[in-house]
């Protein structure tokens, strides 16, 4: 992923994007971690295991090679680094995602030339059963969109059907795309749009672990829906953890109790937050419609975040740092 964060950093100085309420309080004790692994700068996607608790498969978004990251949340340590083979050189991967049978859905689905490319992929791998250092085989899917090449960061996986789902990244709104109900490892496989996500940029998306609810996030907000088989109705925003420079991931815990949010940068955190429904405090909260409208897009952002005037200052002086450094290191 790639943005230049100096117009974000102007629009909160301006209030064009944050409003000031007191610190939320959605991580307690151990619930939270930080991503220790100087290796895993730009973690993108995150994914809750199945088969081991309290473990989160992360990756790099560019530039690092086919690894996955398995990091132990009681601790923040990397205790497993996959390296798949079977593919070829990934170019922007964003988002991962488990699916039935405890198998592993990487998306190389980044365009940061404005969706140039005429197809991107998906891996698809087992996940380990012993957490150890290791190579897999991978199987690589080529994809396209039905209305043409786009950019992307979030993907999921039906965990009753196994399809696949991809949101477009738009800073106007995007849509959900859906797979063939099995993917092809020898053709093309395309993806048809059926449903607007018209609220936010999509920097990542989480379906809940009984299909009921989609998550999805941008880098300030959050927006819950009804997945009503695929045809999206709005629930409203959702309280997101303060402290993200740059939103980047979201993830249902394995039991679905929980969100996880993470963000881009080296030592990022992980910090809980409550799903749909899941209280009083931090559930849906939409002034606008409960349907697939209620509000423009970037309404997830602009509406949704609260921090506190402490950690707003910080934040500006991050992004503007972060802004000027990055660069796009892929033609």
């Amino acid at each position: 992923m790639r943005r230049s964060l100096v117009p974000l950093a102007a629009a909160v100085l301006t209030g064009g994007l944050l409003s000031f309420a007191p610190p939320a309080s959605a991580a307690d004790g151990d619930e939270g971690f930080t991503i220790k692994d100087p290796r895993i700068t730009e973690s993108s996607g995150l994914a809750a295991s199945r088969q081991h608790p309290g473990i989160y498969w992360t990756h790099n978004d560019s530039d690092d090679g086919a690894f996955l990251y398995a990091v132990d949340s009681a601790t923040g340590d990397t205790v497993a680094t996959v390296t798949l083979t079977g593919v070829g050189t990934p170019r922007d991967v964003e988002a991962i995602s488990i699916g039935p049978d405890d198998q592993i859905y990487v998306g190389d689905i980044g365009d940061n030339l404005g969706g140039t490319w005429d197809h991107v992929w998906i891996y698809r791998l087992p996940e380990p059963k012993q957490l150890t250092d290791q190579t897999v085989r991978a199987t690589q899917y080529d994809v396209q969109y039905q209305d043409g090449a786009r950019d992307a960061e979030s993907l999921v996986v039906h965990p009753e059907t196994g399809r696949v789902y991809i949101v477009d990244k738009n800073s106007a709104g995007g849509h959900l795309y859906e797979g063939p109900a099995e993917l092809s490892p020898s053709g093309m496989n395309v993806f048809t749009s059926i449903a607007a996500v018209p609220d936010l940029e999509a920097t990542d998306a989480a379906l809940s672990p009984d299909a009921r609810r989609l998550v999805v996030r941008s880098y300030f907000g959050a927006v819950a829906y009804d997945w009503n088989g695929g045809k999206l109705k709005r629930l409203g925003r959702l309280s997101v953890p303060t402290g993200f420079v740059q939103g980047e991931s979201v993830t249902y815990t394995a039991d679905g109790g929980r969100l996880m949010y993470g963000a881009e940068g080296e030592g990022s955190q992980v910090l809980p937050g409550d799903p749909p429904g899941g209280g009083a405090a931090a559930g849906a909260q939409d002034s606008g419609s409960s349907g697939s409208g209620g509000g423009g897009a970037g309404d997830g952002d602009t509406r949704n975040l609260t921090v506190g005037a402490g950690a707003l200052g910080a934040a500006v002086v991050a992004m503007l740092v972060l802004g000027a450094r990055r660069r796009r290191r892929r033609g």
